[in-house]
């Protein structure tokens, strides 16, 4: 009778929230179609593919366009715009307003937008991709982590295990985004290249996005997810890495061993072609190269725990000069992906920015069980840091007996970010690197299978290990 009693007032709450404002329930209706669209992002790739071979024309570059995933959001958050500027009682001020801010209330109360800039995120990931992928950068984690293979016989099966297990934990130091691109670039080298059957390409596309998502969590700065909550909820690295560490790291271990027998006679069997040598194919890049491009991505992470855009932007500016003044140890710059996954975040902030009106009430009403299991769900269909964005909101989530409640949504939030590529920040950006080893893109009801056994491994583990 309770539940009965609860289930009610939570559809009230739902109904007087849409009946005073229905421009929300809409805003989520788009949201969602963005979320189909998502999803069947393939089917026009391989549209646009077939069209392109009989002649290139306007309706090739339209399937081209909506077979973009990483388009997708900003295209729905074009939508979302044009809608509000038509919508009676917002206009044009409201629309604008609103995709500046980021603020649906200041938006609609007309007041002047005070809070921290809303795009802080996907300007974050665009700049740490764009120097994670540079020469000094990848080239210094492939020697590390080719390394580390050696120790193992140094094949294409010991690489892909080093690389999915010590980048996605050295994601809690240099951020997801960093790790997600060098792993990325690395597997694309050392893996993809060798042409592996189509359920390893996938399993391991699912090993990587899981394991970078709880990889994050050993601190409370370098996951998404994490850094919504950590200063809300009083949480420090000690904290973070004493409910979520440990059970990460072995999540990851188990993981990674089932899939590596799973797949053990194929991974096995690859070979390195002789040209691939890493040895002798061009001047090794000099420490102090190396060591400036670090520095850079640490002035970046620190300034986004600071919130300074500008600051940040500075330290971008001064990337780019310095790699003007070292082109002998400098690769081209790779803009197309970084932008593509900017554009993404930054539709799915305009977009998930207006779900909080049903998001917050069901949080409400779960037990800890539930609430793991909602966050996982819930994260499957949004970018996990605004499921623990929005949890941190709730004030009831603040008091000390919540402890359970906060570990759930958070421990959710981190397992599912592997099941889709919108339910972790850093997941386009390995879509973006990775997606040209797919025949016609990366499928999302194929990568929601494969993801589906290190998920549950990584709810497991975080609900037996605290």
């Amino acid at each position: 009778m309770c539940d009965m009693l609860m289930s009610a007032a939570w559809t009230q709450t739902l109904s007087a929230t849409a009946a005073s404002d229905p421009f929300l329930p809409v805003a989520t209706a788009l949201f969602a179609g963005a979320v189909v669209h998502a999803f069947c992002a393939p089917i026009f790739a391989r549209a646009a593919q077939r069209r392109e071979a009989q002649r290139a024309d306007f309706r090739s570059t339209v399937f081209h366009l909506l077979g973009e995933v990483e388009a997708v959001f900003g295209l729905w958050s074009l939508g979302l715009f044009l809608l509000a500027v038509c919508w009676p009682g917002k206009g044009w001020a409201f629309a604008v307003a609103y995709l500046e801010s980021g603020d649906y209330a200041a938006a609609v109360a007309g007041r002047e937008f005070t809070g921290p800039f809303k795009f802080l995120e996907p300007l974050f990931v665009f700049i740490v991709m764009v120097m994670a992928s540079t020469r000094p950068i990848v080239e210094a984690a492939r020697r590390v982590l080719n390394a580390v293979a050696g120790w193992f016989g140094g094949g294409p099966a010991a690489r892909w295990m080093v690389v999915l297990t010590l980048a996605p934990i050295a994601g809690s130091l240099i951020t997801e985004p960093a790790a997600m691109t060098i792993a990325a670039y690395l597997l694309a080298a050392q893996f993809y290249c060798l042409n592996p059957s189509s359920g390893l390409k996938y399993a391991t596309l699912a090993l990587l996005f899981v394991n970078v998502s709880i990889g994050g969590a050993l601190t409370h700065f370098a996951a998404p997810p994490v850094v919504m909550v950590a200063t809300r909820w009083s949480w420090g690295t000690a904290e973070v890495f004493q409910q979520f560490g440990w059970a990460a790291l072995m999540a990851i271990l188990l993981s990674n061993a089932v899939y590596f027998l799973w797949f053990r006679r194929e991974l096995l069997a690859l070979r390195f072609p002789e040209s691939s040598a890493d040895a002798g194919r061009e001047p090794t890049v000099p420490l102090w190269v190396t060591a400036v491009h670090v520095a850079l991505i640490a002035w970046t992470v620190v300034m986004l725990s600071g919130h300074q855009v500008f600051l940040m932007v500075g330290g971008l500016l001064l990337f780019l000069a310095f790699g003007v003044a070292t082109p002998r140890w400098q690769s081209p710059l790779r803009l197309r992906a970084p932008l593509m996954v900017g554009f993404f975040l930054a539709g799915l902030v305009v977009l998930g920015g207006l779900q909080g009106w049903w998001i917050g009430p069901v949080i409400l009403q779960m037990g800890d069980t539930s609430l793991l299991w909602a966050s996982v769900g819930l994260t499957a269909f949004n970018d996990n840091a605004a499921i623990t964005y929005l949890a941190a909101q709730v004030p009831a989530l603040t008091e000390p007996s919540a402890a359970a409640l906060r570990h759930a949504v958070l421990a959710g939030a981190l397992a599912g970010g592997g099941l889709t590529v919108i339910a972790n920040a850093p997941n386009p950006a390995g879509q973006a690197i990775l997606g040209e080893y797919f025949e016609g893109g990366v499928s999302a009801g194929s990568l929601f299978l494969w993801a589906l056994l290190p998920t549950a491994v990584a709810i497991t583990c975080f609900f037996f290990i605290r």
